[in-house]
């Protein structure tokens, strides 16, 4: 039986450390993960695709700042879907360059610039954690607190930031259509960055907010939608590993979301880095998912068959593997 995989991307597939930024570097790094897309789809496997957009949309909300002073600054939630666009044209084209010559029936790539659904009264609206833009002076940044009533901090020494909140997916807006070119065979691109969140109010029109959803809890919630059978973390690490840079360092392999919640609760995985990846794919198991897998972005189709990756099952699963 095919099995449909919904695909996250971490940053390193648009965007790699210690790179500028340029168009050029972010289209020559899109044209190596395309090809590990199609990779996939030669297999067999069924593919949606999602994504990261940190330095993207940190990069468009600078050019904001910059700007300001020629032409009106666009809220967060527009910011957030301009970087959808910008990243869902060149996957877009790098996927359709790699499947040129390719006997592939269908799998026409497109992007849909997606909103997530969010809840008007989740905690995190209250409690501001996402750091987003560029860095201020102290002085700078209690001005925008006092003009503005944004919230700021110290972030690590370099300098004070802007903090939003960072509210749970509840539901994919545009998710029928994501599902019908999907069924079509489509290539679909969607809930870039997490989504554009926006808040139903009670006559059912849609708001755009002011946060920053997470990116793999979206690409879970998007996974659960579109009824996929794997969920799969594409990062820059082979697996997930425990007292990780350390003598005693361990990488898993088949884990159940039992054993990482364990984990989790000694304070192996760091916020903003394995942790939120770790919830996501508790998550899709718990919700009824057949296997999540995090694993290196150059090893994608390998770790679809198991052969590497730290793959996540429920304990049923887990003890017909071993």
């Amino acid at each position: 039986m095919t099995e449909k995989v919904v695909v996250a991307l971490g940053g390193n597939a648009i965007l790699q450390s210690g790179q500028e930024g340029t168009f050029e570097e972010q289209m020559e790094n899109v044209q190596s993960t395309a090809m590990q897309i199609v990779r996939m789809l030669e297999a067999g496997y069924e593919v949606v695709v999602t994504h990261g957009n940190g330095p993207q949309v940190g990069a468009i909300l600078i050019q904001n700042e910059a700007g300001s002073n020629l032409v009106p600054p666009m809220p967060m939630d527009v910011c957030g879907a301009e970087s959808q666009g910008m990243i869902g044209y060149m996957l877009c084209q790098a996927l359709k360059n790699c499947m040129l010559g390719k006997k592939l029936k269908g799998w026409e790539p497109c992007c849909v610039v997606t909103q997530v659904e969010v809840d008007p009264d989740d905690p995190a609206f209250v409690n501001p954690t996402k750091p987003v833009g560029p860095f201020y002076t102290a002085e700078e940044a209690e001005k925008r607190m006092i003009e503005k009533g944004e919230v700021w901090i110290e972030d690590s020494g370099r300098g004070w930031r802007r903090v939003v909140p960072s509210p749970d997916p509840k539901h994919i807006v545009e998710i029928e259509g994501i599902r019908h070119l999907f069924d079509e065979r489509f290539l679909v691109i969607a809930c870039g960055g997490g989504g554009i969140p926006v808040i139903k109010k009670k006559d059912g029109t849609y708001q755009g907010v002011e946060a920053v959803i997470d990116k793999d809890l979206a690409g879970e919630r998007l996974a659960q939608e579109v009824g996929a059978d794997i969920f799969m973390i594409l990062t820059d690490v082979p697996k997930v590993a425990i007292n990780f840079k350390k003598p005693s360092e361990k990488w898993l392999d088949v884990v159940t979301p039992e054993e990482l919640r364990a984990y989790e609760a000694e304070g192996h995985f760091k916020t903003g880095s394995m942790e939120p990846k770790v919830k996501a794919v508790i998550r899709f198991i718990e919700n009824g998912g057949k296997r999540a897998i995090i694993a290196k972005l150059d090893s994608a189709l390998e770790a679809l068959k198991g052969e590497t990756g730290t793959q996540i099952v429920s304990v049923k699963e887990k003890s017909s593997i071993l």
